[in-house]
């Protein structure tokens, strides 16, 4: 099996690319040099290049070529004004990264953008679309707002045909162009590195407070925030008392604190004061409620430039939340707004 597929209908639309590709039965293409990669299919055991572009073919290659169905290759005259698959993949990738994102070679036609940190992937879809729009050019990602490490696949960037008009890639680079222009030098995508933020957590309920359960709202709290590079400085319990949590609030506030976690008592049950206490605290609220589930008692508020989330008891269980999607964001130093909760509802309903 081959990643060709059929050479005409690839052609079709583009006679001036057909002519520059040369049909040659494998028999005769001794000392011939291969124009693009070729690729080995073994179902269940392996998926790779077999030959390299630029490979000159050999009398002892022949058998290897015929067994993934190669009685023919293409040699390759490029004429002016049309590009490689390699160096147009190359190209488009370098056109759409920016910082925190490193470059792969080519490889069978595609140049994979790669992370260069442990951030937040920040891939702007419009752009994506617009290129996509673009015929015969293919950019594939990953979810915006994911959490990446270093070396996550990003976006694979490649042309659909062999060889492509230097046209269709210069629009590319174009909207590119535009967007940085347009974003303050940002580019389409980026990794967004995740700050060492400050971390204070107020526990809420009475039965906490007064021992009569274990708290596992704070391990669960802790791990995700480390997992992000963060640190909780502390740990506060009140019962369900809203002067009392407004006071914790209040007191991490004034120490300083770079985000503040209120866990428990998020629900419509008239003891759960916290949805009040962060009012009367004085911040902003964005958000009581959102659209995705599990998570849809959060509360996203903020004291000045201060985040303050309170957090339903799906955190303490569920491995992925509202909140897991909103922290890193935080983290990255995102300020969240009413449209970012808002577009949780579609792709939210998580179980």
């Amino acid at each position: 099996m081959t990643r060709d597929g059929d050479e005409a209908l690839r052609y079709k639309a583009d006679p001036a690319a057909a002519q520059m590709l040369r049909e040659v039965a494998v028999e005769d293409a001794v000392g011939l040099v291969l124009a693009h990669d070729l690729t080995q299919i073994l179902p269940g055991e392996f998926k790779g290049r077999l030959f390299k572009k630029g490979h000159v073919v050999r009398a002892e290659d022949i058998p290897a070529l015929l067994s993934i169905g190669k009685e023919h290759i293409y040699t390759l005259e490029l004429g002016a004004g049309y590009m490689h698959e390699d160096d147009a993949a190359k190209a488009m990738a370098t056109a759409v990264a920016g910082s925190g994102v490193e470059l792969t070679e080519p490889h069978e036609g595609k140049v994979t953008l790669k992370a260069a940190i442990h951030g937040l992937a920040q891939i702007d879809r419009s752009f994506v679309d617009e290129v996509n729009a673009i015929e015969q050019i293919a950019l594939s990602t990953i979810r915006s707002n994911t959490v990446v490490q270093p070396r996550k696949s990003l976006v694979g960037t490649r042309v659909i045909p062999l060889v492509i008009a230097q046209s269709r890639i210069a629009e590319v680079q174009r909207l590119a162009a535009a967007y940085r222009d347009g974003h303050g030098g940002a580019a389409p995508v980026e990794v967004k590195p995740f700050r060492k933020l400050r971390v204070g957590v107020v526990t809420t309920g009475s039965e906490v407070f007064k021992g009569r359960i274990q708290d596992k709202f704070g391990p669960a709290v802790r791990a995700k925030v480390e997992a992000l590079g963060s640190e909780v400085v502390e740990q506060r319990f009140t019962p369900d008392e809203s002067e009392t949590i407004v006071a914790e609030i209040r007191a991490f506030l004034q120490r300083g604190v770079d985000l503040i976690l209120v866990t428990g008592g998020m629900s419509v049950d008239p003891d759960d004061r916290t949805p009040g206490a962060i009012r009367m605290s004085g911040a902003d609220i964005v958000s009581y409620g959102t659209p995705m589930l599990p998570g849809s008692m959060l509360m996203m508020a903020y004291h000045g430039d201060t985040p303050i989330m309170g957090l339903p008891g799906c955190v303490m269980h569920d491995p992925y939340t509202s909140f897991d999607e909103l922290l890193p964001r935080i983290c990255a130093g995102e300020r969240i707004s009413r449209r970012d909760i808002v577009e949780l509802g579609y792709g939210g309903l998580l179980g």
